[in-house]
Protein backbone atom coordinates (compact mmCIF):
# COMPACT_ATOMS: atom_id res chain seq x y z
CA UNK A 1 0.00 0.00 0.00
CA UNK A 2 1.25 3.33 -0.96
CA UNK A 3 0.57 6.33 1.55
CA UNK A 4 -0.28 9.30 -0.87
CA UNK A 5 -1.96 11.83 1.51
CA UNK A 6 0.31 13.73 4.61
CA UNK A 7 -0.63 11.47 7.67
CA UNK A 8 1.05 11.73 10.58
CA UNK A 9 1.99 8.66 12.13
CA UNK A 10 3.61 8.72 16.11
CA UNK A 11 5.93 6.29 17.55
CA UNK A 12 5.90 5.66 20.76
CA UNK A 13 9.24 4.51 22.83
CA UNK A 14 9.55 1.76 25.08
CA UNK A 15 10.55 2.26 28.61
CA UNK A 16 12.38 -0.28 31.09
CA UNK A 17 9.49 -1.14 33.39
CA UNK A 18 7.44 -3.32 32.23
CA UNK A 19 4.84 -6.53 33.12
CA UNK A 20 6.04 -10.11 33.26
CA UNK A 21 4.92 -12.13 30.46
CA UNK A 22 3.35 -11.93 27.21
CA UNK A 23 0.63 -8.89 26.64
CA UNK A 24 -0.17 -6.75 24.05
CA UNK A 25 2.64 -4.25 23.88
CA UNK A 26 0.72 -1.39 24.50
CA UNK A 27 -0.12 -3.17 27.63
CA UNK A 28 3.26 -4.17 28.31
CA UNK A 29 5.34 -1.42 29.75
CA UNK A 30 4.10 0.31 33.02
CA UNK A 31 5.72 3.33 33.62
CA UNK A 32 4.02 7.16 33.66
CA UNK A 33 5.66 8.34 31.26
CA UNK A 34 4.73 5.50 28.56
CA UNK A 35 0.59 6.10 29.87
CA UNK A 36 1.10 9.47 28.92
CA UNK A 37 2.73 9.16 25.85
CA UNK A 38 0.12 6.60 24.45
CA UNK A 39 -2.99 8.96 26.27
CA UNK A 40 -1.43 12.10 24.35
CA UNK A 41 -1.36 10.23 20.69
CA UNK A 42 -4.51 8.77 21.59
CA UNK A 43 -6.16 11.50 22.30
CA UNK A 44 -4.80 13.14 19.17
CA UNK A 45 -6.14 10.20 17.26
CA UNK A 46 -2.79 9.17 15.68
CA UNK A 47 -1.94 5.85 14.21
CA UNK A 48 1.29 5.12 16.26
CA UNK A 49 3.73 2.00 16.86
CA UNK A 50 5.67 1.19 19.66
CA UNK A 51 9.75 1.45 19.31
CA UNK A 52 10.78 -1.86 21.20
CA UNK A 53 14.92 -2.05 21.43
CA UNK A 54 14.31 -5.87 20.83
CA UNK A 55 11.34 -6.24 18.42
CA UNK A 56 11.78 -3.27 16.45
CA UNK A 57 8.43 -1.64 15.19
CA UNK A 58 5.29 -3.25 17.22
CA UNK A 59 1.69 -2.43 16.53
CA UNK A 60 -0.27 -1.47 20.07
CA UNK A 61 -2.00 -4.74 19.89
CA UNK A 62 0.35 -7.15 19.03
CA UNK A 63 1.45 -9.64 21.85
CA UNK A 64 5.16 -9.96 22.75
CA UNK A 65 7.05 -11.34 26.26
CA UNK A 66 8.54 -9.21 28.53
CA UNK A 67 12.42 -8.61 27.90
CA UNK A 68 15.36 -6.83 29.43
CA UNK A 69 16.91 -4.94 26.85
CA UNK A 70 17.53 -1.41 25.62
CA UNK A 71 19.27 0.42 23.13
CA UNK A 72 21.53 2.05 25.74
CA UNK A 73 23.16 -1.29 26.06
CA UNK A 74 23.59 -1.58 22.08
CA UNK A 75 27.08 -0.17 20.37
CA UNK A 76 26.34 2.70 17.83
CA UNK A 77 26.75 -0.39 15.16
CA UNK A 78 23.92 -2.35 16.70
CA UNK A 79 21.50 1.01 17.11
CA UNK A 80 22.01 1.64 13.31
CA UNK A 81 21.21 -1.43 12.89
CA UNK A 82 18.09 -1.43 14.58
CA UNK A 83 16.87 1.76 13.20
CA UNK A 84 17.75 0.23 9.56
CA UNK A 85 15.10 -2.62 10.70
CA UNK A 86 12.73 -0.18 11.68
CA UNK A 87 12.48 1.83 8.72
CA UNK A 88 12.24 -1.49 6.93
CA UNK A 89 9.44 -2.59 9.15
CA UNK A 90 7.51 1.16 8.49
CA UNK A 91 7.87 0.55 4.86
CA UNK A 92 6.26 -3.03 5.11
CA UNK A 93 3.36 -1.99 7.35
CA UNK A 94 2.49 1.57 5.76
CA UNK A 95 4.58 1.69 2.26
CA UNK A 96 6.11 4.41 0.89
CA UNK A 97 7.15 7.03 3.54
CA UNK A 98 7.50 10.22 1.47
CA UNK A 99 5.08 13.14 2.76
CA UNK A 100 4.24 11.58 6.14
CA UNK A 101 4.92 13.08 9.51
CA UNK A 102 6.39 10.82 12.35
CA UNK A 103 5.60 12.42 15.54
CA UNK A 104 8.67 10.77 17.99
CA UNK A 105 7.83 10.28 21.70
CA UNK A 106 11.14 8.55 22.73
CA UNK A 107 14.38 8.70 24.13
CA UNK A 108 17.27 10.46 21.90
CA UNK A 109 18.63 7.26 21.13
CA UNK A 110 15.47 6.35 19.44
CA UNK A 111 15.27 9.23 17.82
CA UNK A 112 19.00 9.25 16.49
CA UNK A 113 18.61 5.36 15.24
CA UNK A 114 15.62 6.41 13.06
CA UNK A 115 15.35 9.81 12.02
CA UNK A 116 18.32 10.07 8.97
CA UNK A 117 16.69 7.14 7.42
CA UNK A 118 13.14 8.97 8.17
CA UNK A 119 13.97 11.92 6.52
CA UNK A 120 16.39 10.09 3.90
CA UNK A 121 13.23 8.18 3.08
CA UNK A 122 11.27 11.76 2.34
CA UNK A 123 9.69 11.94 5.69
CA UNK A 124 9.55 14.28 8.64
CA UNK A 125 9.90 13.54 12.12
CA UNK A 126 8.76 16.17 15.04
CA UNK A 127 10.19 15.29 18.71
CA UNK A 128 8.02 16.90 21.10
CA UNK A 129 9.74 16.33 24.21
CA UNK A 130 13.23 17.05 22.55
CA UNK A 131 15.68 17.92 25.39
CA UNK A 132 13.33 17.77 28.26
CA UNK A 133 14.22 15.56 31.44
CA UNK A 134 11.27 13.15 32.96
CA UNK A 135 9.83 15.38 35.09
CA UNK A 136 9.27 17.84 32.18
CA UNK A 137 8.45 15.60 29.40
CA UNK A 138 5.51 14.31 32.19
CA UNK A 139 4.16 17.57 32.82
CA UNK A 140 4.04 18.58 28.98
CA UNK A 141 2.27 15.26 28.60
CA UNK A 142 -0.29 15.80 31.40
CA UNK A 143 -0.96 19.49 30.06
CA UNK A 144 -1.86 17.91 26.63
CA UNK A 145 -4.30 15.15 28.17
CA UNK A 146 -5.91 16.53 31.15
CA UNK A 147 -4.27 14.95 33.76
CA UNK A 148 -2.27 16.08 36.10
CA UNK A 149 1.63 15.94 35.41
Amino acid sequence: MTTTNRETIALVGCVKSKRMGTHAARDLYTSALFSKRVAHVEAAGLRWWVLSAKYGLVAPGERIPSYDQTLNAMSTREREAWGARVVDQLRAAIGDLVGITFEIHAGARYVDAIGIRLRDAGASIEVPTAGLGLGKQLAWYGQRVGGRP
